[in-house]
């Protein structure tokens, strides 16, 4: 194969990260890449996050251009890759995950702290609606849409107060300076995966991609979906997980919020690593805790339905 053709997103987010993959490819494996730009059901849709569907909602179409053999590779921000296993695709490659955290970005350099009370922020995820109205209930929270350029705007023309994005994606856009307040990982988990992609081909291509690889952010990221999964919650359900590595240990803290806020279910466990069961035993352990605790009552009542 000379040319490897890697499908991704319309959005200038998906085409910047994307392409630091295709680079990435192409100075590890010398072979040309060609960009082939898709547009998702997502990408079609106004419709807030918890009213779209969040499963697949920004996959479905990569996938399937994938499959009819109109792309070789295809990428994803892993946090709205469906944590079920496809059985014609694989993640061959999940590269070295950046900022895992959520950042706000306000007028005036206002913090999630300073922001004054009935303040408007924006935001599609249930998850941070959720966990903005348990530290800050006074907040006006306001369901958006929009790229990250869009949703900046919101708050540059007045409309709202405040937006709260992935650090990640406006950092890889160059729009780091937009963050007012850096939240932190230990008070506000992010969605299972936030900050990494994930490499796709059809099976039996794997070697494609190998080389992008890197074992310990697939280690933190498949503690955090298996938990997700174990949960039966789909990615846009609330619910935070974050997981590290330290020395020989890795970590995992899961929380599962009522969609008001005011209920705040948490789980976190340890185990050795490089044990290769370990990012699934402390999923199955945390996973435990919280559904005993009462996660599955919050999760069918954010869906609306009884199993997911």
């Amino acid at each position: 194969m000379t040319t490897v053709r890697v499908g991704t997103r319309g959005s200038h987010l998906a085409l910047t990260q994307t392409g630091t993959v295709a680079d990435a490819l192409r100075k590890t494996t010398k072979v040309d890449t060609e960009l082939v730009t898709i547009t998702t059901d997502g990408d079609r849709s106004n419709e807030p996050l918890s009213r779209a569907g969040g499963v697949g909602l920004f996959t479905g179409a990569l996938r399937d251009s994938l499959l009819a053999g109109d792309c070789d590779v295809i990428v994803h921000s892993l946090k709205d890759l469906p944590t079920a296993p496809h059985p014609d695709l694989v993640v061959a490659a999940i590269p070295r995950r950046v900022d895992a955290r959520d950042a706000l970005c306000a007028r005036g350099d206002l913090t999630l702290d300073t922001l004054p009370e009935g303040a408007r922020v924006g935001t599609g995820s249930p998850r941070r609606r959720a966990q903005l109205l348990a530290r800050r209930p006074d907040l006006d929270v306001v369901d958006i849409r929009g790229n990250v350029d869009t949703r900046l705007g919101f708050v540059t023309d007045g409309t709202l107060d405040a937006v709260i994005l992935a650090a990640a994606g406006l950092e890889r856009i160059g729009r780091g300076a937009a963050v007012t307040d850096y939240l932190s990982l230990e008070r506000w988990p992010t969605a299972p995966g936030q900050g990494a992609l994930a490499v796709e081909v059809r099976r039996g291509q794997e070697h494609l991609v190998r080389a992008l690889e890197h074992k310990n952010t697939r280690a933190v990221v498949e503690a955090e979906r298996q938990l997700l999964a174990l949960l039966e919650a789909g990615c846009s359900a609330p619910v935070g997980a974050h997981a590290f590595i330290d020395n020989d240990l890795i970590f995992l803290t899961g929380r599962v919020y009522s969609t008001d806020g005011s209920t705040i279910l948490t789980a976190s466990h340890a185990a050795y690593w490089p044990d290769v069961d370990a990012p699934r035993e402390i999923a199955e352990r945390a996973a435990a805790e919280l559904r005993a605790a009462g996660a599955d009552d919050l999760i069918a009542a954010d869906t609306g339905a009884t199993n997911d």
